[in-house]
């Protein structure tokens, strides 16, 4: 059983805790971190950079997150798990039929990767991250990345009359991925090949309804072919 002087500590470390968390000086770092790592990633970005343009002492990134790696970490979580929070609420958790589902998800995933001038903060941080792994990467997928693949392909399981774990279905699923990330992604090369090419809201649900439009047409086919 824990004597009275344990529990004190406990509770005053909860307090510390609860405390640290919502000092601005944190947000700022947070805030500075999650430009600083999009821009250049995990590995060239430096807590220097990091605290001088949040305006915070360099021991900050220490006392608030334990290291680099720490704080890397949280903004990384931070910035995905809003994206995957969404897409669970806003399509997935809503009672649709499986069409509507896929083109719902494909339309807000292209909005909240793209962003509107640039690809999102999400995007920029998990593009990094794609091409240069953290031991971050597995702790997303599983936590973040995998809730939102299993739905999709269980949507896509539905239209096919498969099981989500079925190859075409895995298959489809990446397609359906591929198309949506090739924006964000290919951003300045598209803006080479077609220069009037502007992503505006407007072009976005072109682009979002395109994807949707060409993706159904195949699961379509594939479904009367099977």
């Amino acid at each position: 059983m824990a004597t009275g002087t344990q529990s004190a500590r406990r509770q005053a470390a909860k307090g510390n805790a609860k405390s640290r968390s919502a000092d601005p000086i944190r947000g700022r770092l947070i805030e500075a971190a999650g430009e600083v790592f999009a821009e250049l990633g995990y590995e060239a970005a430096t807590v220097r950079e990091i605290c001088q343009n949040a305006g915070a002492n360099i021991a900050a990134v220490n006392y608030y997150f334990g290291d680099k790696f720490g704080l890397y970490k949280e903004v990384l979580q931070a910035a995905v798990s809003a994206v995957g929070r969404g897409v669970k609420q806003a399509v997935f958790d809503r009672d649709m039929p499986p069409e509507a589902t896929l083109r719902a998800a494909i339309k807000f995933m292209l909005f909240r990767l793209y962003g509107l001038d640039r690809p999102a903060l999400p995007f920029r941080l998990l593009r990094h991250e794609m091409i240069h792994p953290t031991p971050a990467l597995p702790q997303i997928v599983d936590q973040v990345m995998r809730p939102t693949y299993t739905r999709l392909r269980a949507t896509i399981g539905a239209m096919l009359d498969l099981p989500p774990d079925d190859e075409k279905v895995r298959l489809c699923a990446h397609s359906v991925m591929g198309q949506i990330i090739l924006y964000p992604q290919a951003k300045a090369m598209l803006s080479l090949l077609w220069p009037q090419l502007k992503m505006t809201p407007e072009m976005l649900e072109r682009v979002a309804g395109h994807i949707a439009d060409f993706s159904l047409a195949y699961l379509r086919s594939a479904k009367a072919r099977a």
